[in-house]
């Protein structure tokens, strides 16, 4: 008797999984217009209410179709605001991080890695949280290397207030900015590399941007990858891998 139970329960359990995901839809989901509404992914959900919040992460290389070779190790993040009007998910940029071993790479044996963290405010007043890495060929100086992290700060914080958020974040993702700071701080020590290795974008960014941040036609997907799907930010609905 108690084993028909137990098999009727796990029946029943089964069936109500099942039905549970029959009655989700996929979504698919585009950047913003910063990056030419490009396609980035899909994500499953029961409800498009259920949908808004949830984080998407791709490369500069997979955004851009394989056009941007050797951006494999720039790492963008996406949200979810809301379901468009042709049922394609609407997404933010809020910010961008190099890959763990391209950090480790920059800064080898016998080389100084100076890092620094601060806000700058854009052109048009958007925030942005920066996080740059900067090398040196050989070990520096403790004076020199605060000499150079305050020579940094001030330079960001300079090119951010004269550029809109479209226009900074452009410059920062194609690499520009990091040639711009090594200019700027080549008098007081030639160092071999500057990069952004994190951003976080506090509020919304405008859409319009002169020329293109990710080149390359948009790239239909016909299946997320794990690397392309959006999760849940709390809570929701898992997605399958």
């Amino acid at each position: 008797m108690a084993e028909t139970e137990a098999g009727g329960k796990k029946t029943t359990l089964a069936r109500t999984v099942k039905d549970k995901w029959r009655s989700k839809h996929w979504f698919k989901v585009r950047a913003p217009g910063l990056f030419q509404h490009v396609e980035i992914g899909e994500t499953m959900a029961s409800d498009p209410d259920q949908v808004a919040g949830r984080t998407l992460e791709t490369t500069l290389q997979d955004l851009s179709g394989g056009a941007d070779v050797g951006k494999a190790h720039i790492k963008l993040r996406f949200q979810i605001e809301r379901i468009g009007g042709d049922g394609v998910a609407e997404t933010k940029f809020i910010g961008h991080e190099l890959t763990s071993d391209y950090v480790r790479r920059l800064a080898r044996r016998k080389r100084s890695k100076i890092d620094t963290s601060l806000v700058v405010t854009t052109k048009d007043g958007v925030e942005i949280v920066l996080k740059p890495v900067a090398v040196g060929e050989q070990r520096l100086q403790t004076r020199l290397r605060a000499q150079l992290r305050h020579r940094l700060r001030s330079l960001l914080t300079e090119e951010a207030a004269a550029k809109t958020a479209p226009e900074f974040v452009r410059e920062m993702l194609q690499g520009e900015l990091g040639k711009l700071l090594a200019h700027g701080l080549k008098n007081l020590y030639p160092l071999k590399k500057i990069e952004i290795r994190c951003s976080v974008i506090r509020g919304t960014i405008a859409d319009e941007v002169p020329g293109e941040v990710a080149a390359g036609p948009s790239a239909s997907v016909d299946a997320p990858t794990p690397s392309q799907t959006a999760v849940p930010a709390t809570g929701g609905d898992a997605v399958p891998g």
